[in-house]
């Protein structure tokens, strides 16, 4: 046995708890792999589909699935665990039709309302803007709070180094 009968208990357990940790963590590595795979996969074939569409963004929210009106055949095929997420959802009139689609988490937020837009669609997903009619307002990223401190840090050491400068000027 890997463990001798001389040790303590107390390093006994530290040596098993760790022992199954690293276990736990060649396991998680594995997955992640397969997952990765998976994902660059199923990105090669949403590339392959999409196509560029002209449409009218209506309105844009996040919203759970089964609150979006999506047809059914699509509501079943989402996966359990993404059913009570809330998905960037946005209803657009492609045509003369309105749609209800699903958007790219990185298009949602720079997507305009109200404003015609050339998007490449992949079935019911926008995966991203080639053009927009107009001009178009970039949403203002929110610091953190950290950001924020280091910037009023910032401020205030150029302003006393503004004030030195002017106060020996006068001199």
């Amino acid at each position: 046995m890997i463990l001798a009968a001389g040790m303590p208990l107390p390093v006994k357990i530290i040596l098993i708890v760790l022992g199954v940790i690293l276990v736990i963590l060649v396991v998680l590595v594995i997955i992640a792999q397969k997952m990765m795979k998976k994902q660059e996969a199923s990105q090669a074939q949403i590339e392959a589909a999409s196509q560029t569409v002209s449409m009218l963004i209506i309105d844009k929210k996040r919203m759970k699935v089964k609150d979006a009106n999506m047809p059914k055949m699509i509501s079943d095929q989402i996966p359990k665990y993404m059913r009570l997420a809330k998905l960037p959802i946005v209803k657009a009139k492609v045509g003369p039709r309105v749609m209800t689609l699903i958007a790219d988490e990185k298009v949602f937020d720079s997507l305009p309302v109200k404003t015609e837009v050339k998007v490449a669609v992949s079935g019911m997903y926008i995966t991203e803007i080639k053009h927009v009619r107009g001009n178009v307002e970039m949403p203002k990223v929110k610091k953190g709070f950290f950001k924020r401190m280091q910037q009023k840090a910032l401020d205030k050491a150029t302003q006393k180094d503004t004030d030195t400068k002017n106060n020996k000027k006068k001199k």
